[in-house]
């Protein structure tokens, strides 16, 4: 295909669902918010329905996350965002555009910008590690139909949905998805 084919668009601000297929254990039905993306530079994104069950307060101390910032974040869920740098701790920031009708994300920021968003609306999720791709691996994966593109919807940046995020996508799909997505987890053992 030529230069400025399909392949080449940017994926940047979409979810990638895991196909059905997929069953690596780190991404098997995950949903990925891809923050950065471009056929030659790679893809960098964070699963969103990964909670590790620790609140920011959890990880870091007082004596890391001072005063008044410790206290806003304390409470904040952390997230297997990916299988690199699992030593680093990152802050994301998700809000939904009503007048845009479309998901609004900044990501790496430190613990006071993470505090500012906080103020402005928006929720704060930390993440340990990320996901990531080289150049065209991405695409590669995606012409092997290890991923589903989706476009992001309000759901993702609630808290209460990330259980059951991967199914509610995959469902909306079509009715061939909703078979797929209510699958049990092994279903080879029924």
């Amino acid at each position: 295909m030529p230069p400025d084919g399909p392949e080449n668009e940017s994926l940047k601000g979409s979810l990638i669902l895991a196909d059905p297929s997929l069953r690596e254990p780190t991404f098997f039905r995950s949903v990925l918010l891809l923050t950065e993306h471009s056929l030659k530079q790679g893809a960098f994104g964070y699963i969103l329905n990964r909670p590790i069950g620790k609140r920011v307060g959890d990880l870091l101390d007082r004596d890391i996350l001072p005063g008044d910032v410790h206290k806003r974040l304390a409470a904040t869920p952390v997230f297997m965002g990916g299988p690199m740098s699992t030593e680093h701790l990152a802050f994301s920031a998700l809000g939904w555009s009503e007048g845009e009708d479309r998901l609004q994300y900044v990501t790496h920021l430190s613990a006071q910008e993470a505090v500012m968003h906080q103020m402005e609306g928006f929720q704060i999720r930390a993440f340990v590690g990320y996901s990531g791709w080289t150049g065209g691996q991405l695409e590669d994966e995606l012409e092997r139909k290890a991923w589903i593109t989706h476009r992001p919807e309000r759901a993702v940046i609630d808290l209460g949905s990330t259980d059951h995020l991967w199914k509610d996508l995959l469902r909306g799909l079509g009715p061939w998805h909703k078979l797929v997505a209510d699958e049990p987890d092994n279903f080879w053992l029924n």
